[in-house]
């Protein structure tokens, strides 16, 4: 995302304003829910359904108001940024959806709900930010995990709020040049 800001400064500012705009509202949410998951195990809906229409609405209009990519260079129809938001928003939204149906007791809905949100922003960067982000989400929880057990802090029973890992994983995958 930070690479992305960089590029549009220059080239598109009412795409890097709301760019920016979605980042700043990236942080906030991610600070209110992780807080929230870590004491309460908890990712509430009146932050997360606003996300989607505050995320959407900045990263369509940025993904709309950026310069045109060079002809050739695309992928099909989902290489279109404003679809590639959208598509990046459902996949992962259904992923995490057929995890929680695979093993309910593994995975809120709350996570799933999340989920979308997060495959909003990392869909505006491009698939490989969508999958870095996914995959650091749950290696971040991995190595959470396995601490926790090396210091007998944790048992393989324990209950871990994973949305901050996501949140967190998204971030780093935001930090990735695009590509």
């Amino acid at each position: 995302m930070i690479h992305r800001l960089g590029d549009l400064g220059g080239a598109a500012p009412p795409a890097f304003w709301l760019l920016l705009l979605a980042c700043a509202y990236y942080v906030l949410m991610a600070a209110r829910l992780t807080v929230i998951d870590v004491r309460h195990h908890l990712l509430p809906n009146r932050i997360i359904f606003p996300s989607y229409a505050v995320a959407g609405v900045l990263l369509l209009g940025a993904a709309a108001l950026q310069p045109a990519a060079e002809p050739g260079g695309g992928a099909g129809l989902f290489a279109v940024p404003g679809l590639r938001v959208v598509a990046g928003g459902a996949a992962l939204w259904l992923f995490y959806f057929l995890l929680r149906a695979v093993y309910p007791p593994g995975m809120g809905f709350g996570d799933v709900k999340l989920a979308g949100v997060l495959g909003l922003y990392l869909g505006f960067l491009g698939w490989g930010h969508v999958f870095a982000g996914t995959f650091a989400a749950f290696l971040f929880g991995g190595l959470w995990s396995v601490a926790l057990l090396a210091t007998r802090r944790g048992t393989l029973k324990s209950d871990i709020p994973f949305g901050p890992f996501m949140l967190a994983g998204a971030a780093a995958a935001m930090l990735l040049p695009a590509g």
